[in-house]
């Protein structure tokens, strides 16, 4: 089965009783270098920073003991 997905690029899903649990893929989906290319070809938000700020400042952090 790995030889079947290293080789020829073949994907499986694993089913327990009845309930898909896993998928078995080649690797080399979704490396990085293609996520950097994604990144690369387009502009950063400027407005990023802000938002991810503001954001944290609607948090609040939860004592327990």
């Amino acid at each position: 089965m790995l030889d079947a997905v290293e080789q020829r690029g073949e994907h499986y899903t694993i089913v327990r009783r009845g309930k898909a649990v896993a998928h078995l893929e080649p690797v080399d989906r979704g490396r990085g270098d293609q996520v950097k290319g994604v990144l690369a070809r387009h502009n950063p938000d400027p407005t990023w920073g802000d938002d991810l700020r503001n954001t944290r400042a609607l948090l609040s952090v939860e004592e327990r003991s």
